[in-house]
This record gives C-alpha cells, structure tokens and sequence, in this order.
C-alpha cells in the first residue's frame, strides 16, 4: 500500500507520527512525505542569529537527513510561506496539493487532526486544505485515495511537557498503532537529525508522549474497535502494486 504524508512543516513528520512511519516502511509499504514549508519563520532562527531564508536552508538539509533515517520512499519540501499559509489563497494552496496527489496516487492520505494538536493556524490550514482535497477527489476522480487519516494524540498521552497540546478521545480514534522497538529507535533518530530543535524536543517531550502506539482519526469512518493499521478495512478498492505510479 501507499500512503502519503501532508503537514506544513519540517519536523511535523517527526513530532509523533515518526515511528508508525517506520513500522510502516518495515512492513513493506511506500510512505511519501509532503511538507508545505521549508520551516525558516522558525522563532529558534533568532537563536542562532539565522534570516528566515537561512534558517530554511538548515531545515531542509535536516530533513534530507530524515528522509534517510527513515528511509523514506520519497519526499518533496516546497517553499511556501512558513506561518503564513493562512495567507495564501485557499485555492492555490488546494491545487498544488491536488497536483501531488495526483502524482503520487497514493492509497490513504494523513495529515493533522482538526485541531492541528498544538493549535498552529499552519496545521490547521493544512487540514482544511487537505479534507477538501479528498473530499473533491473522491468525487472526480477513479483513483483517488480511499482513506483520509488524521494524526493524533489521544487522551491517555502524558501531558508532562512544556507545551499544551490538543487531544482526541476514544470515541474519535479509529486507529491505534502499536510501534516496535525498533520503530521508536528509529523515529527518535529522525528527531535527532533536528539539530537546530533539540531545546524544543526535550522540552516537548515527543516520545514520552506518544509512546508505543500511534493514534488516528478516520475522515467519515467509524470504528469502534481500533484497527491496528492505518490500512485495514479500507473500503473497496484496488491497491497499487509496489513502485508502481
């Protein structure tokens, strides 16, 4: 199967979803990453006395080395304005996502929860713009994805770091991802590549939060038992062979 990642910025990917893409890479499935922004408007920049088009730079080279880490079936960072999609016109925004689905043809499509976990007008734009997307390809188009995810945290998750984050209860998760040693391993090496972020990441406490499970929301899909995938029971369709476009 093939599922493709959409979140505004560099370390989005890493901030928690990390280690279920890693399960997933490991379980023979193709993960695509899709980041709006390169991340520069960053408040760290004026830390290490970085303009926003430099500190940009320094972002996309950490997550060239995410995308090793995790090994990545394939990954496009554009360079869109970093706290300023809110900005954009909607439709613009809702093109160039359609362009790259399009291109990927990928089988579920995830990004954040409505509440965008930390409240960012960025992750909330970027669930916006994506729900409507499928939204619309469900109706115009034969191979759109059949499955829109939304990443999460759930209730349980510690809340023992710095910042105050939303979460989902269980009546809204549909899937509870249990995450392999390994995966954690891996994932904690993705946010090791953030070398400019590390004050940020201990003081968020991402692995403490998440875990060893990773939670998703399903767009108009209700399951009362969580699935263990972001890929089970998906409904009627015919799945892409492996590398295949």
């Amino acid at each position: 199967m093939r599922v493709l990642y959409i979140f505004p910025h560099p370390d989005d990917e890493s901030f928690g979803p990390a280690p279920a893409i890693a399960s997933q890479l490991r379980l023979g499935h193709e993960v695509y990453l899709l980041t709006y922004t390169r991340g520069g408007a960053t408040k760290v920049r004026h830390k290490l006395g970085y303009s926003v088009s430099e500190m940009g730079e320094v972002r996309l080279q950490e997550m060239a080395d995410v995308a090793k880490v995790l090994q990545l079936t394939g990954m496009q960072v554009l360079d869109l304005p970093d706290s300023g999609l809110k900005e954009m016109n909607p439709i613009e925004l809702e093109e160039i996502t359609e362009r790259h689905i399009r291109e990927i043809k990928p089988d579920v499509l995830v990004t954040y929860a409505v509440h965008g976990i930390s409240g960012f007008h960025d992750h909330l734009v970027s669930h916006a713009v994506v729900k409507r997307v499928f939204c619309k390809l469900q109706k115009l188009w034969d191979q759109s994805p059949v499955r829109l995810a939304f990443f999460t945290l759930a209730d349980s998750d510690q809340d023992d770091g710095k910042f105050r984050l939303h979460t989902s209860n269980s009546e809204e998760i549909d899937c509870a991802t249990p995450v392999a040693p390994e995966d954690i391993r891996k994932g904690s090496a993705a946010l090791d590549c953030y070398r400019t972020y590390q004050d940020v990441i201990k003081e968020a406490k991402v692995l403490e939060r998440t875990g060893n499970t990773i939670y998703f929301e399903f767009f108009q899909e209700n399951f009362d038992s969580h699935v263990m995938s972001i890929f089970d029971n998906l409904p009627s369709h015919e799945p892409h062979a492996i590398g295949s476009q």
